[in-house]
């Protein structure tokens, strides 16, 4: 890894892994000058806005690496000095669990299950802008989470099937979920209704659900929850251009456990039947536009959700990787 000169706590950094996407590097690496962990979020609190946040509209992902954060709270720490405001985790399909303040596990499907690429959240309207992952135990191997551009999505998916995007955009997409009472491990879309939206009180769940724009069904021994029609493509106001904002592919080929069927996850917004076709390519334009940064521990990636899809490849234990959502 190969610093960048500068006279900042904050160093530009170079990696192998790195691509060169529209002439910027994907994602942006930041490494420490040195310092302890107090510096480090001091230089955090006063260098944000001047210093980490052009990177992030530029690049759209900042890879912090080498700083002296090394424990769940030392992340929590880290993620409060940013400042951003929290984002409860209401309407989300991830198993996941509050470790410490802010800070919860990322999505606890088993190790050999991979998460396809998706924005954070894409199948609710309210979604983080921003969100940060630590790694406090590097995998054995495997376990990258790779990010891909989704305005560069856009633009590839737009070039070799416009009439797939033009009935996209027109229409939208719906996303139907079948939901258990309580979270199942197994599952990368096991939460529960129960957690889903902080509730056991079905009148409560209910009134979430509205909020969200969500339609809800009850079955004997769960809910079957309705969402859309939503865009599937949205404009990116503070770049000027289209993003590929949808859990398309993932909903497709990954909501999958004993309570759904993945080609019913996910329609057009007509409620007819996506293509297999397309959604296979367009998961071959998302592996082939990626980048995978093997994690170290104490790595932050700080995400924008407006510009970045993510994803998780299956790895081989010990691997403990955790989130934090902000508005």
């Amino acid at each position: 890894m190969a610093p960048v000169a500068g006279s900042s706590f904050f160093q530009e950094a170079r990696l192998p892994e790195q691509r060169a996407v529209e002439g910027v590097a994907f994602p942006a690496v930041l490494v420490p000058a040195g310092g302890s962990l107090d510096e480090f979020l001091a230089t955090v609190r006063s260098e944000r806005a001047s210093r980490v946040e052009p990177l992030l509209r530029e690049a759209g992902a900042v890879l912090l690496r080498g700083f002296p954060a090394r424990t769940a709270a030392d992340f929590d720490a880290a993620v409060e000095a940013f400042g951003y405001e929290e984002l409860p985790y209401v309407g989300g399909a991830a198993p996941r669990t509050n470790v410490v303040g802010r800070v919860f596990t990322a999505n606890e499907s088993p190790p050999d299950q991979k998460i396809p690429f998706h924005h954070e959240m894409a199948q609710v309207p309210t979604f983080p802008a921003k969100l940060f992952f630590f790694c406090e135990v590097e995998p054995k191997s495997g376990g990258e989470t790779p990010i891909v551009l989704s305005h560069y999505v856009y633009k590839r998916m737009k070039e070799n099937f416009p009439e797939f995007v033009e009935k996209l955009e027109k229409h939208g997409l719906i996303y139907t979920r079948v939901l258990g009472e309580g979270d199942d491990p197994s599952s990368p879309i096991g939460r529960g209704w129960q957690s889903t939206f902080l509730t056991k009180d079905k009148a409560v769940a209910e009134e979430r659900a509205v909020k969200l724009g969500m339609k809800l069904e009850w079955t004997d021994n769960g809910v079957k929850t309705v969402m859309g029609p939503i865009p599937a493509v949205k404009w990116d106001e503070s770049r000027g251009r289209k993003i590929w904002f949808n859990s398309m592919v993932a909903a497709y080929t990954g909501w999958k456990d004993a309570r759904n069927d993945p080609v019913k996850a996910v329609t057009f917004g007509d409620g007819s039947p996506l293509p297999a076709d397309v959604i296979e390519e367009c998961g071959k334009i998302l592996e082939e536009e990626c980048v995978a940064v093997p994690w170290q521990q104490g790595d932050i990636l700080l995400i924008d959700n407006w510009a970045v899809l993510h994803s998780r490849r299956s790895f081989e234990p010990p691997r403990r990787v955790l989130a934090s959502l902000c508005k």
